[in-house]
């Protein structure tokens, strides 16, 4: 994990916020169409523009990464936003935030490394409350095929760190199914995320 926290840090510490301030589109209409409430958890939340748009929207917002540049930005920005958020940095199953349960949870653009990502994920879900709601945008395996034609479309060239509607439904079983789609989307978020790009769209509610 070494080199991966280096090549996120090595990212995140310029000025400049590399995926933008503004929230993640898909994100902000759901928060705004479910009217949620109580506490949110952001894994992978980067310089914090999610998080930041989260706690504006009222939600008691706990986030991680792996990257101390991404926590500082995202403080930074919260600061400038007047709200509060609560961020950690390190490997997940060691930080204070999985002793908590949470009322929402989403994953956008959180791609793990394949060994691990089940795991976050079960655990993600084994944090959300019955009822809870998981809400997820990520490059789809499809997303290769773009990428190699419009490399500014960002996303990992692994594809077992991309998304398949197969590989949410394996992930998350116990969660009924409010959306579940794959595609094609348009991306202007900063410098990494620019272009025509294929993605799965989840939204489920945790039924135990």
């Amino acid at each position: 994990m070494d080199k991966m926290n280096t090549m996120w840090d090595d990212r995140y510490a310029g000025e400049e916020y590399v995926y933008g301030t503004e929230p993640n589109t898909f994100f902000k209409s759901t928060i705004d169409q479910q009217n949620l409430s109580g506490r949110i958890l952001l894994p992978g939340e980067g310089e914090g523009r999610n998080a930041v748009y989260a706690a504006k929207s009222g939600l008691q917002v706990s986030a991680f990464d792996i990257s101390m540049e991404g926590r500082n930005k995202a403080l930074k920005l919260a600061e400038k936003e007047k709200v509060m958020i609560h961020y950690e940095v390190g490997e997940f199953f060691d930080l204070s935030l999985v002793n908590k349960e949470y009322d929402a949870a989403a994953l956008i653009f959180a791609h793990f490394p394949p060994q691990i990502a089940s795991k976050y994920h079960h655990k993600i879900a084994d944090l959300l409350k019955p009822g809870g709601l998981l809400i997820l945008e990520g490059f789809s395996v499809g997303h290769l095929a773009l990428r190699k034609l419009n490399p500014a479309v960002g996303g990992p060239g692994n594809m077992d760190m991309l998304f398949s509607k197969d590989s949410i439904q394996r992930d998350f079983p116990n969660f009924e199914i409010l959306q579940l789609e794959e595609v094609d989307v348009e991306l202007k978020e900063g410098d990494f995320h620019n272009g025509i790009s294929k993605v799965i769209r989840f939204i489920g509610k945790k039924t135990g």
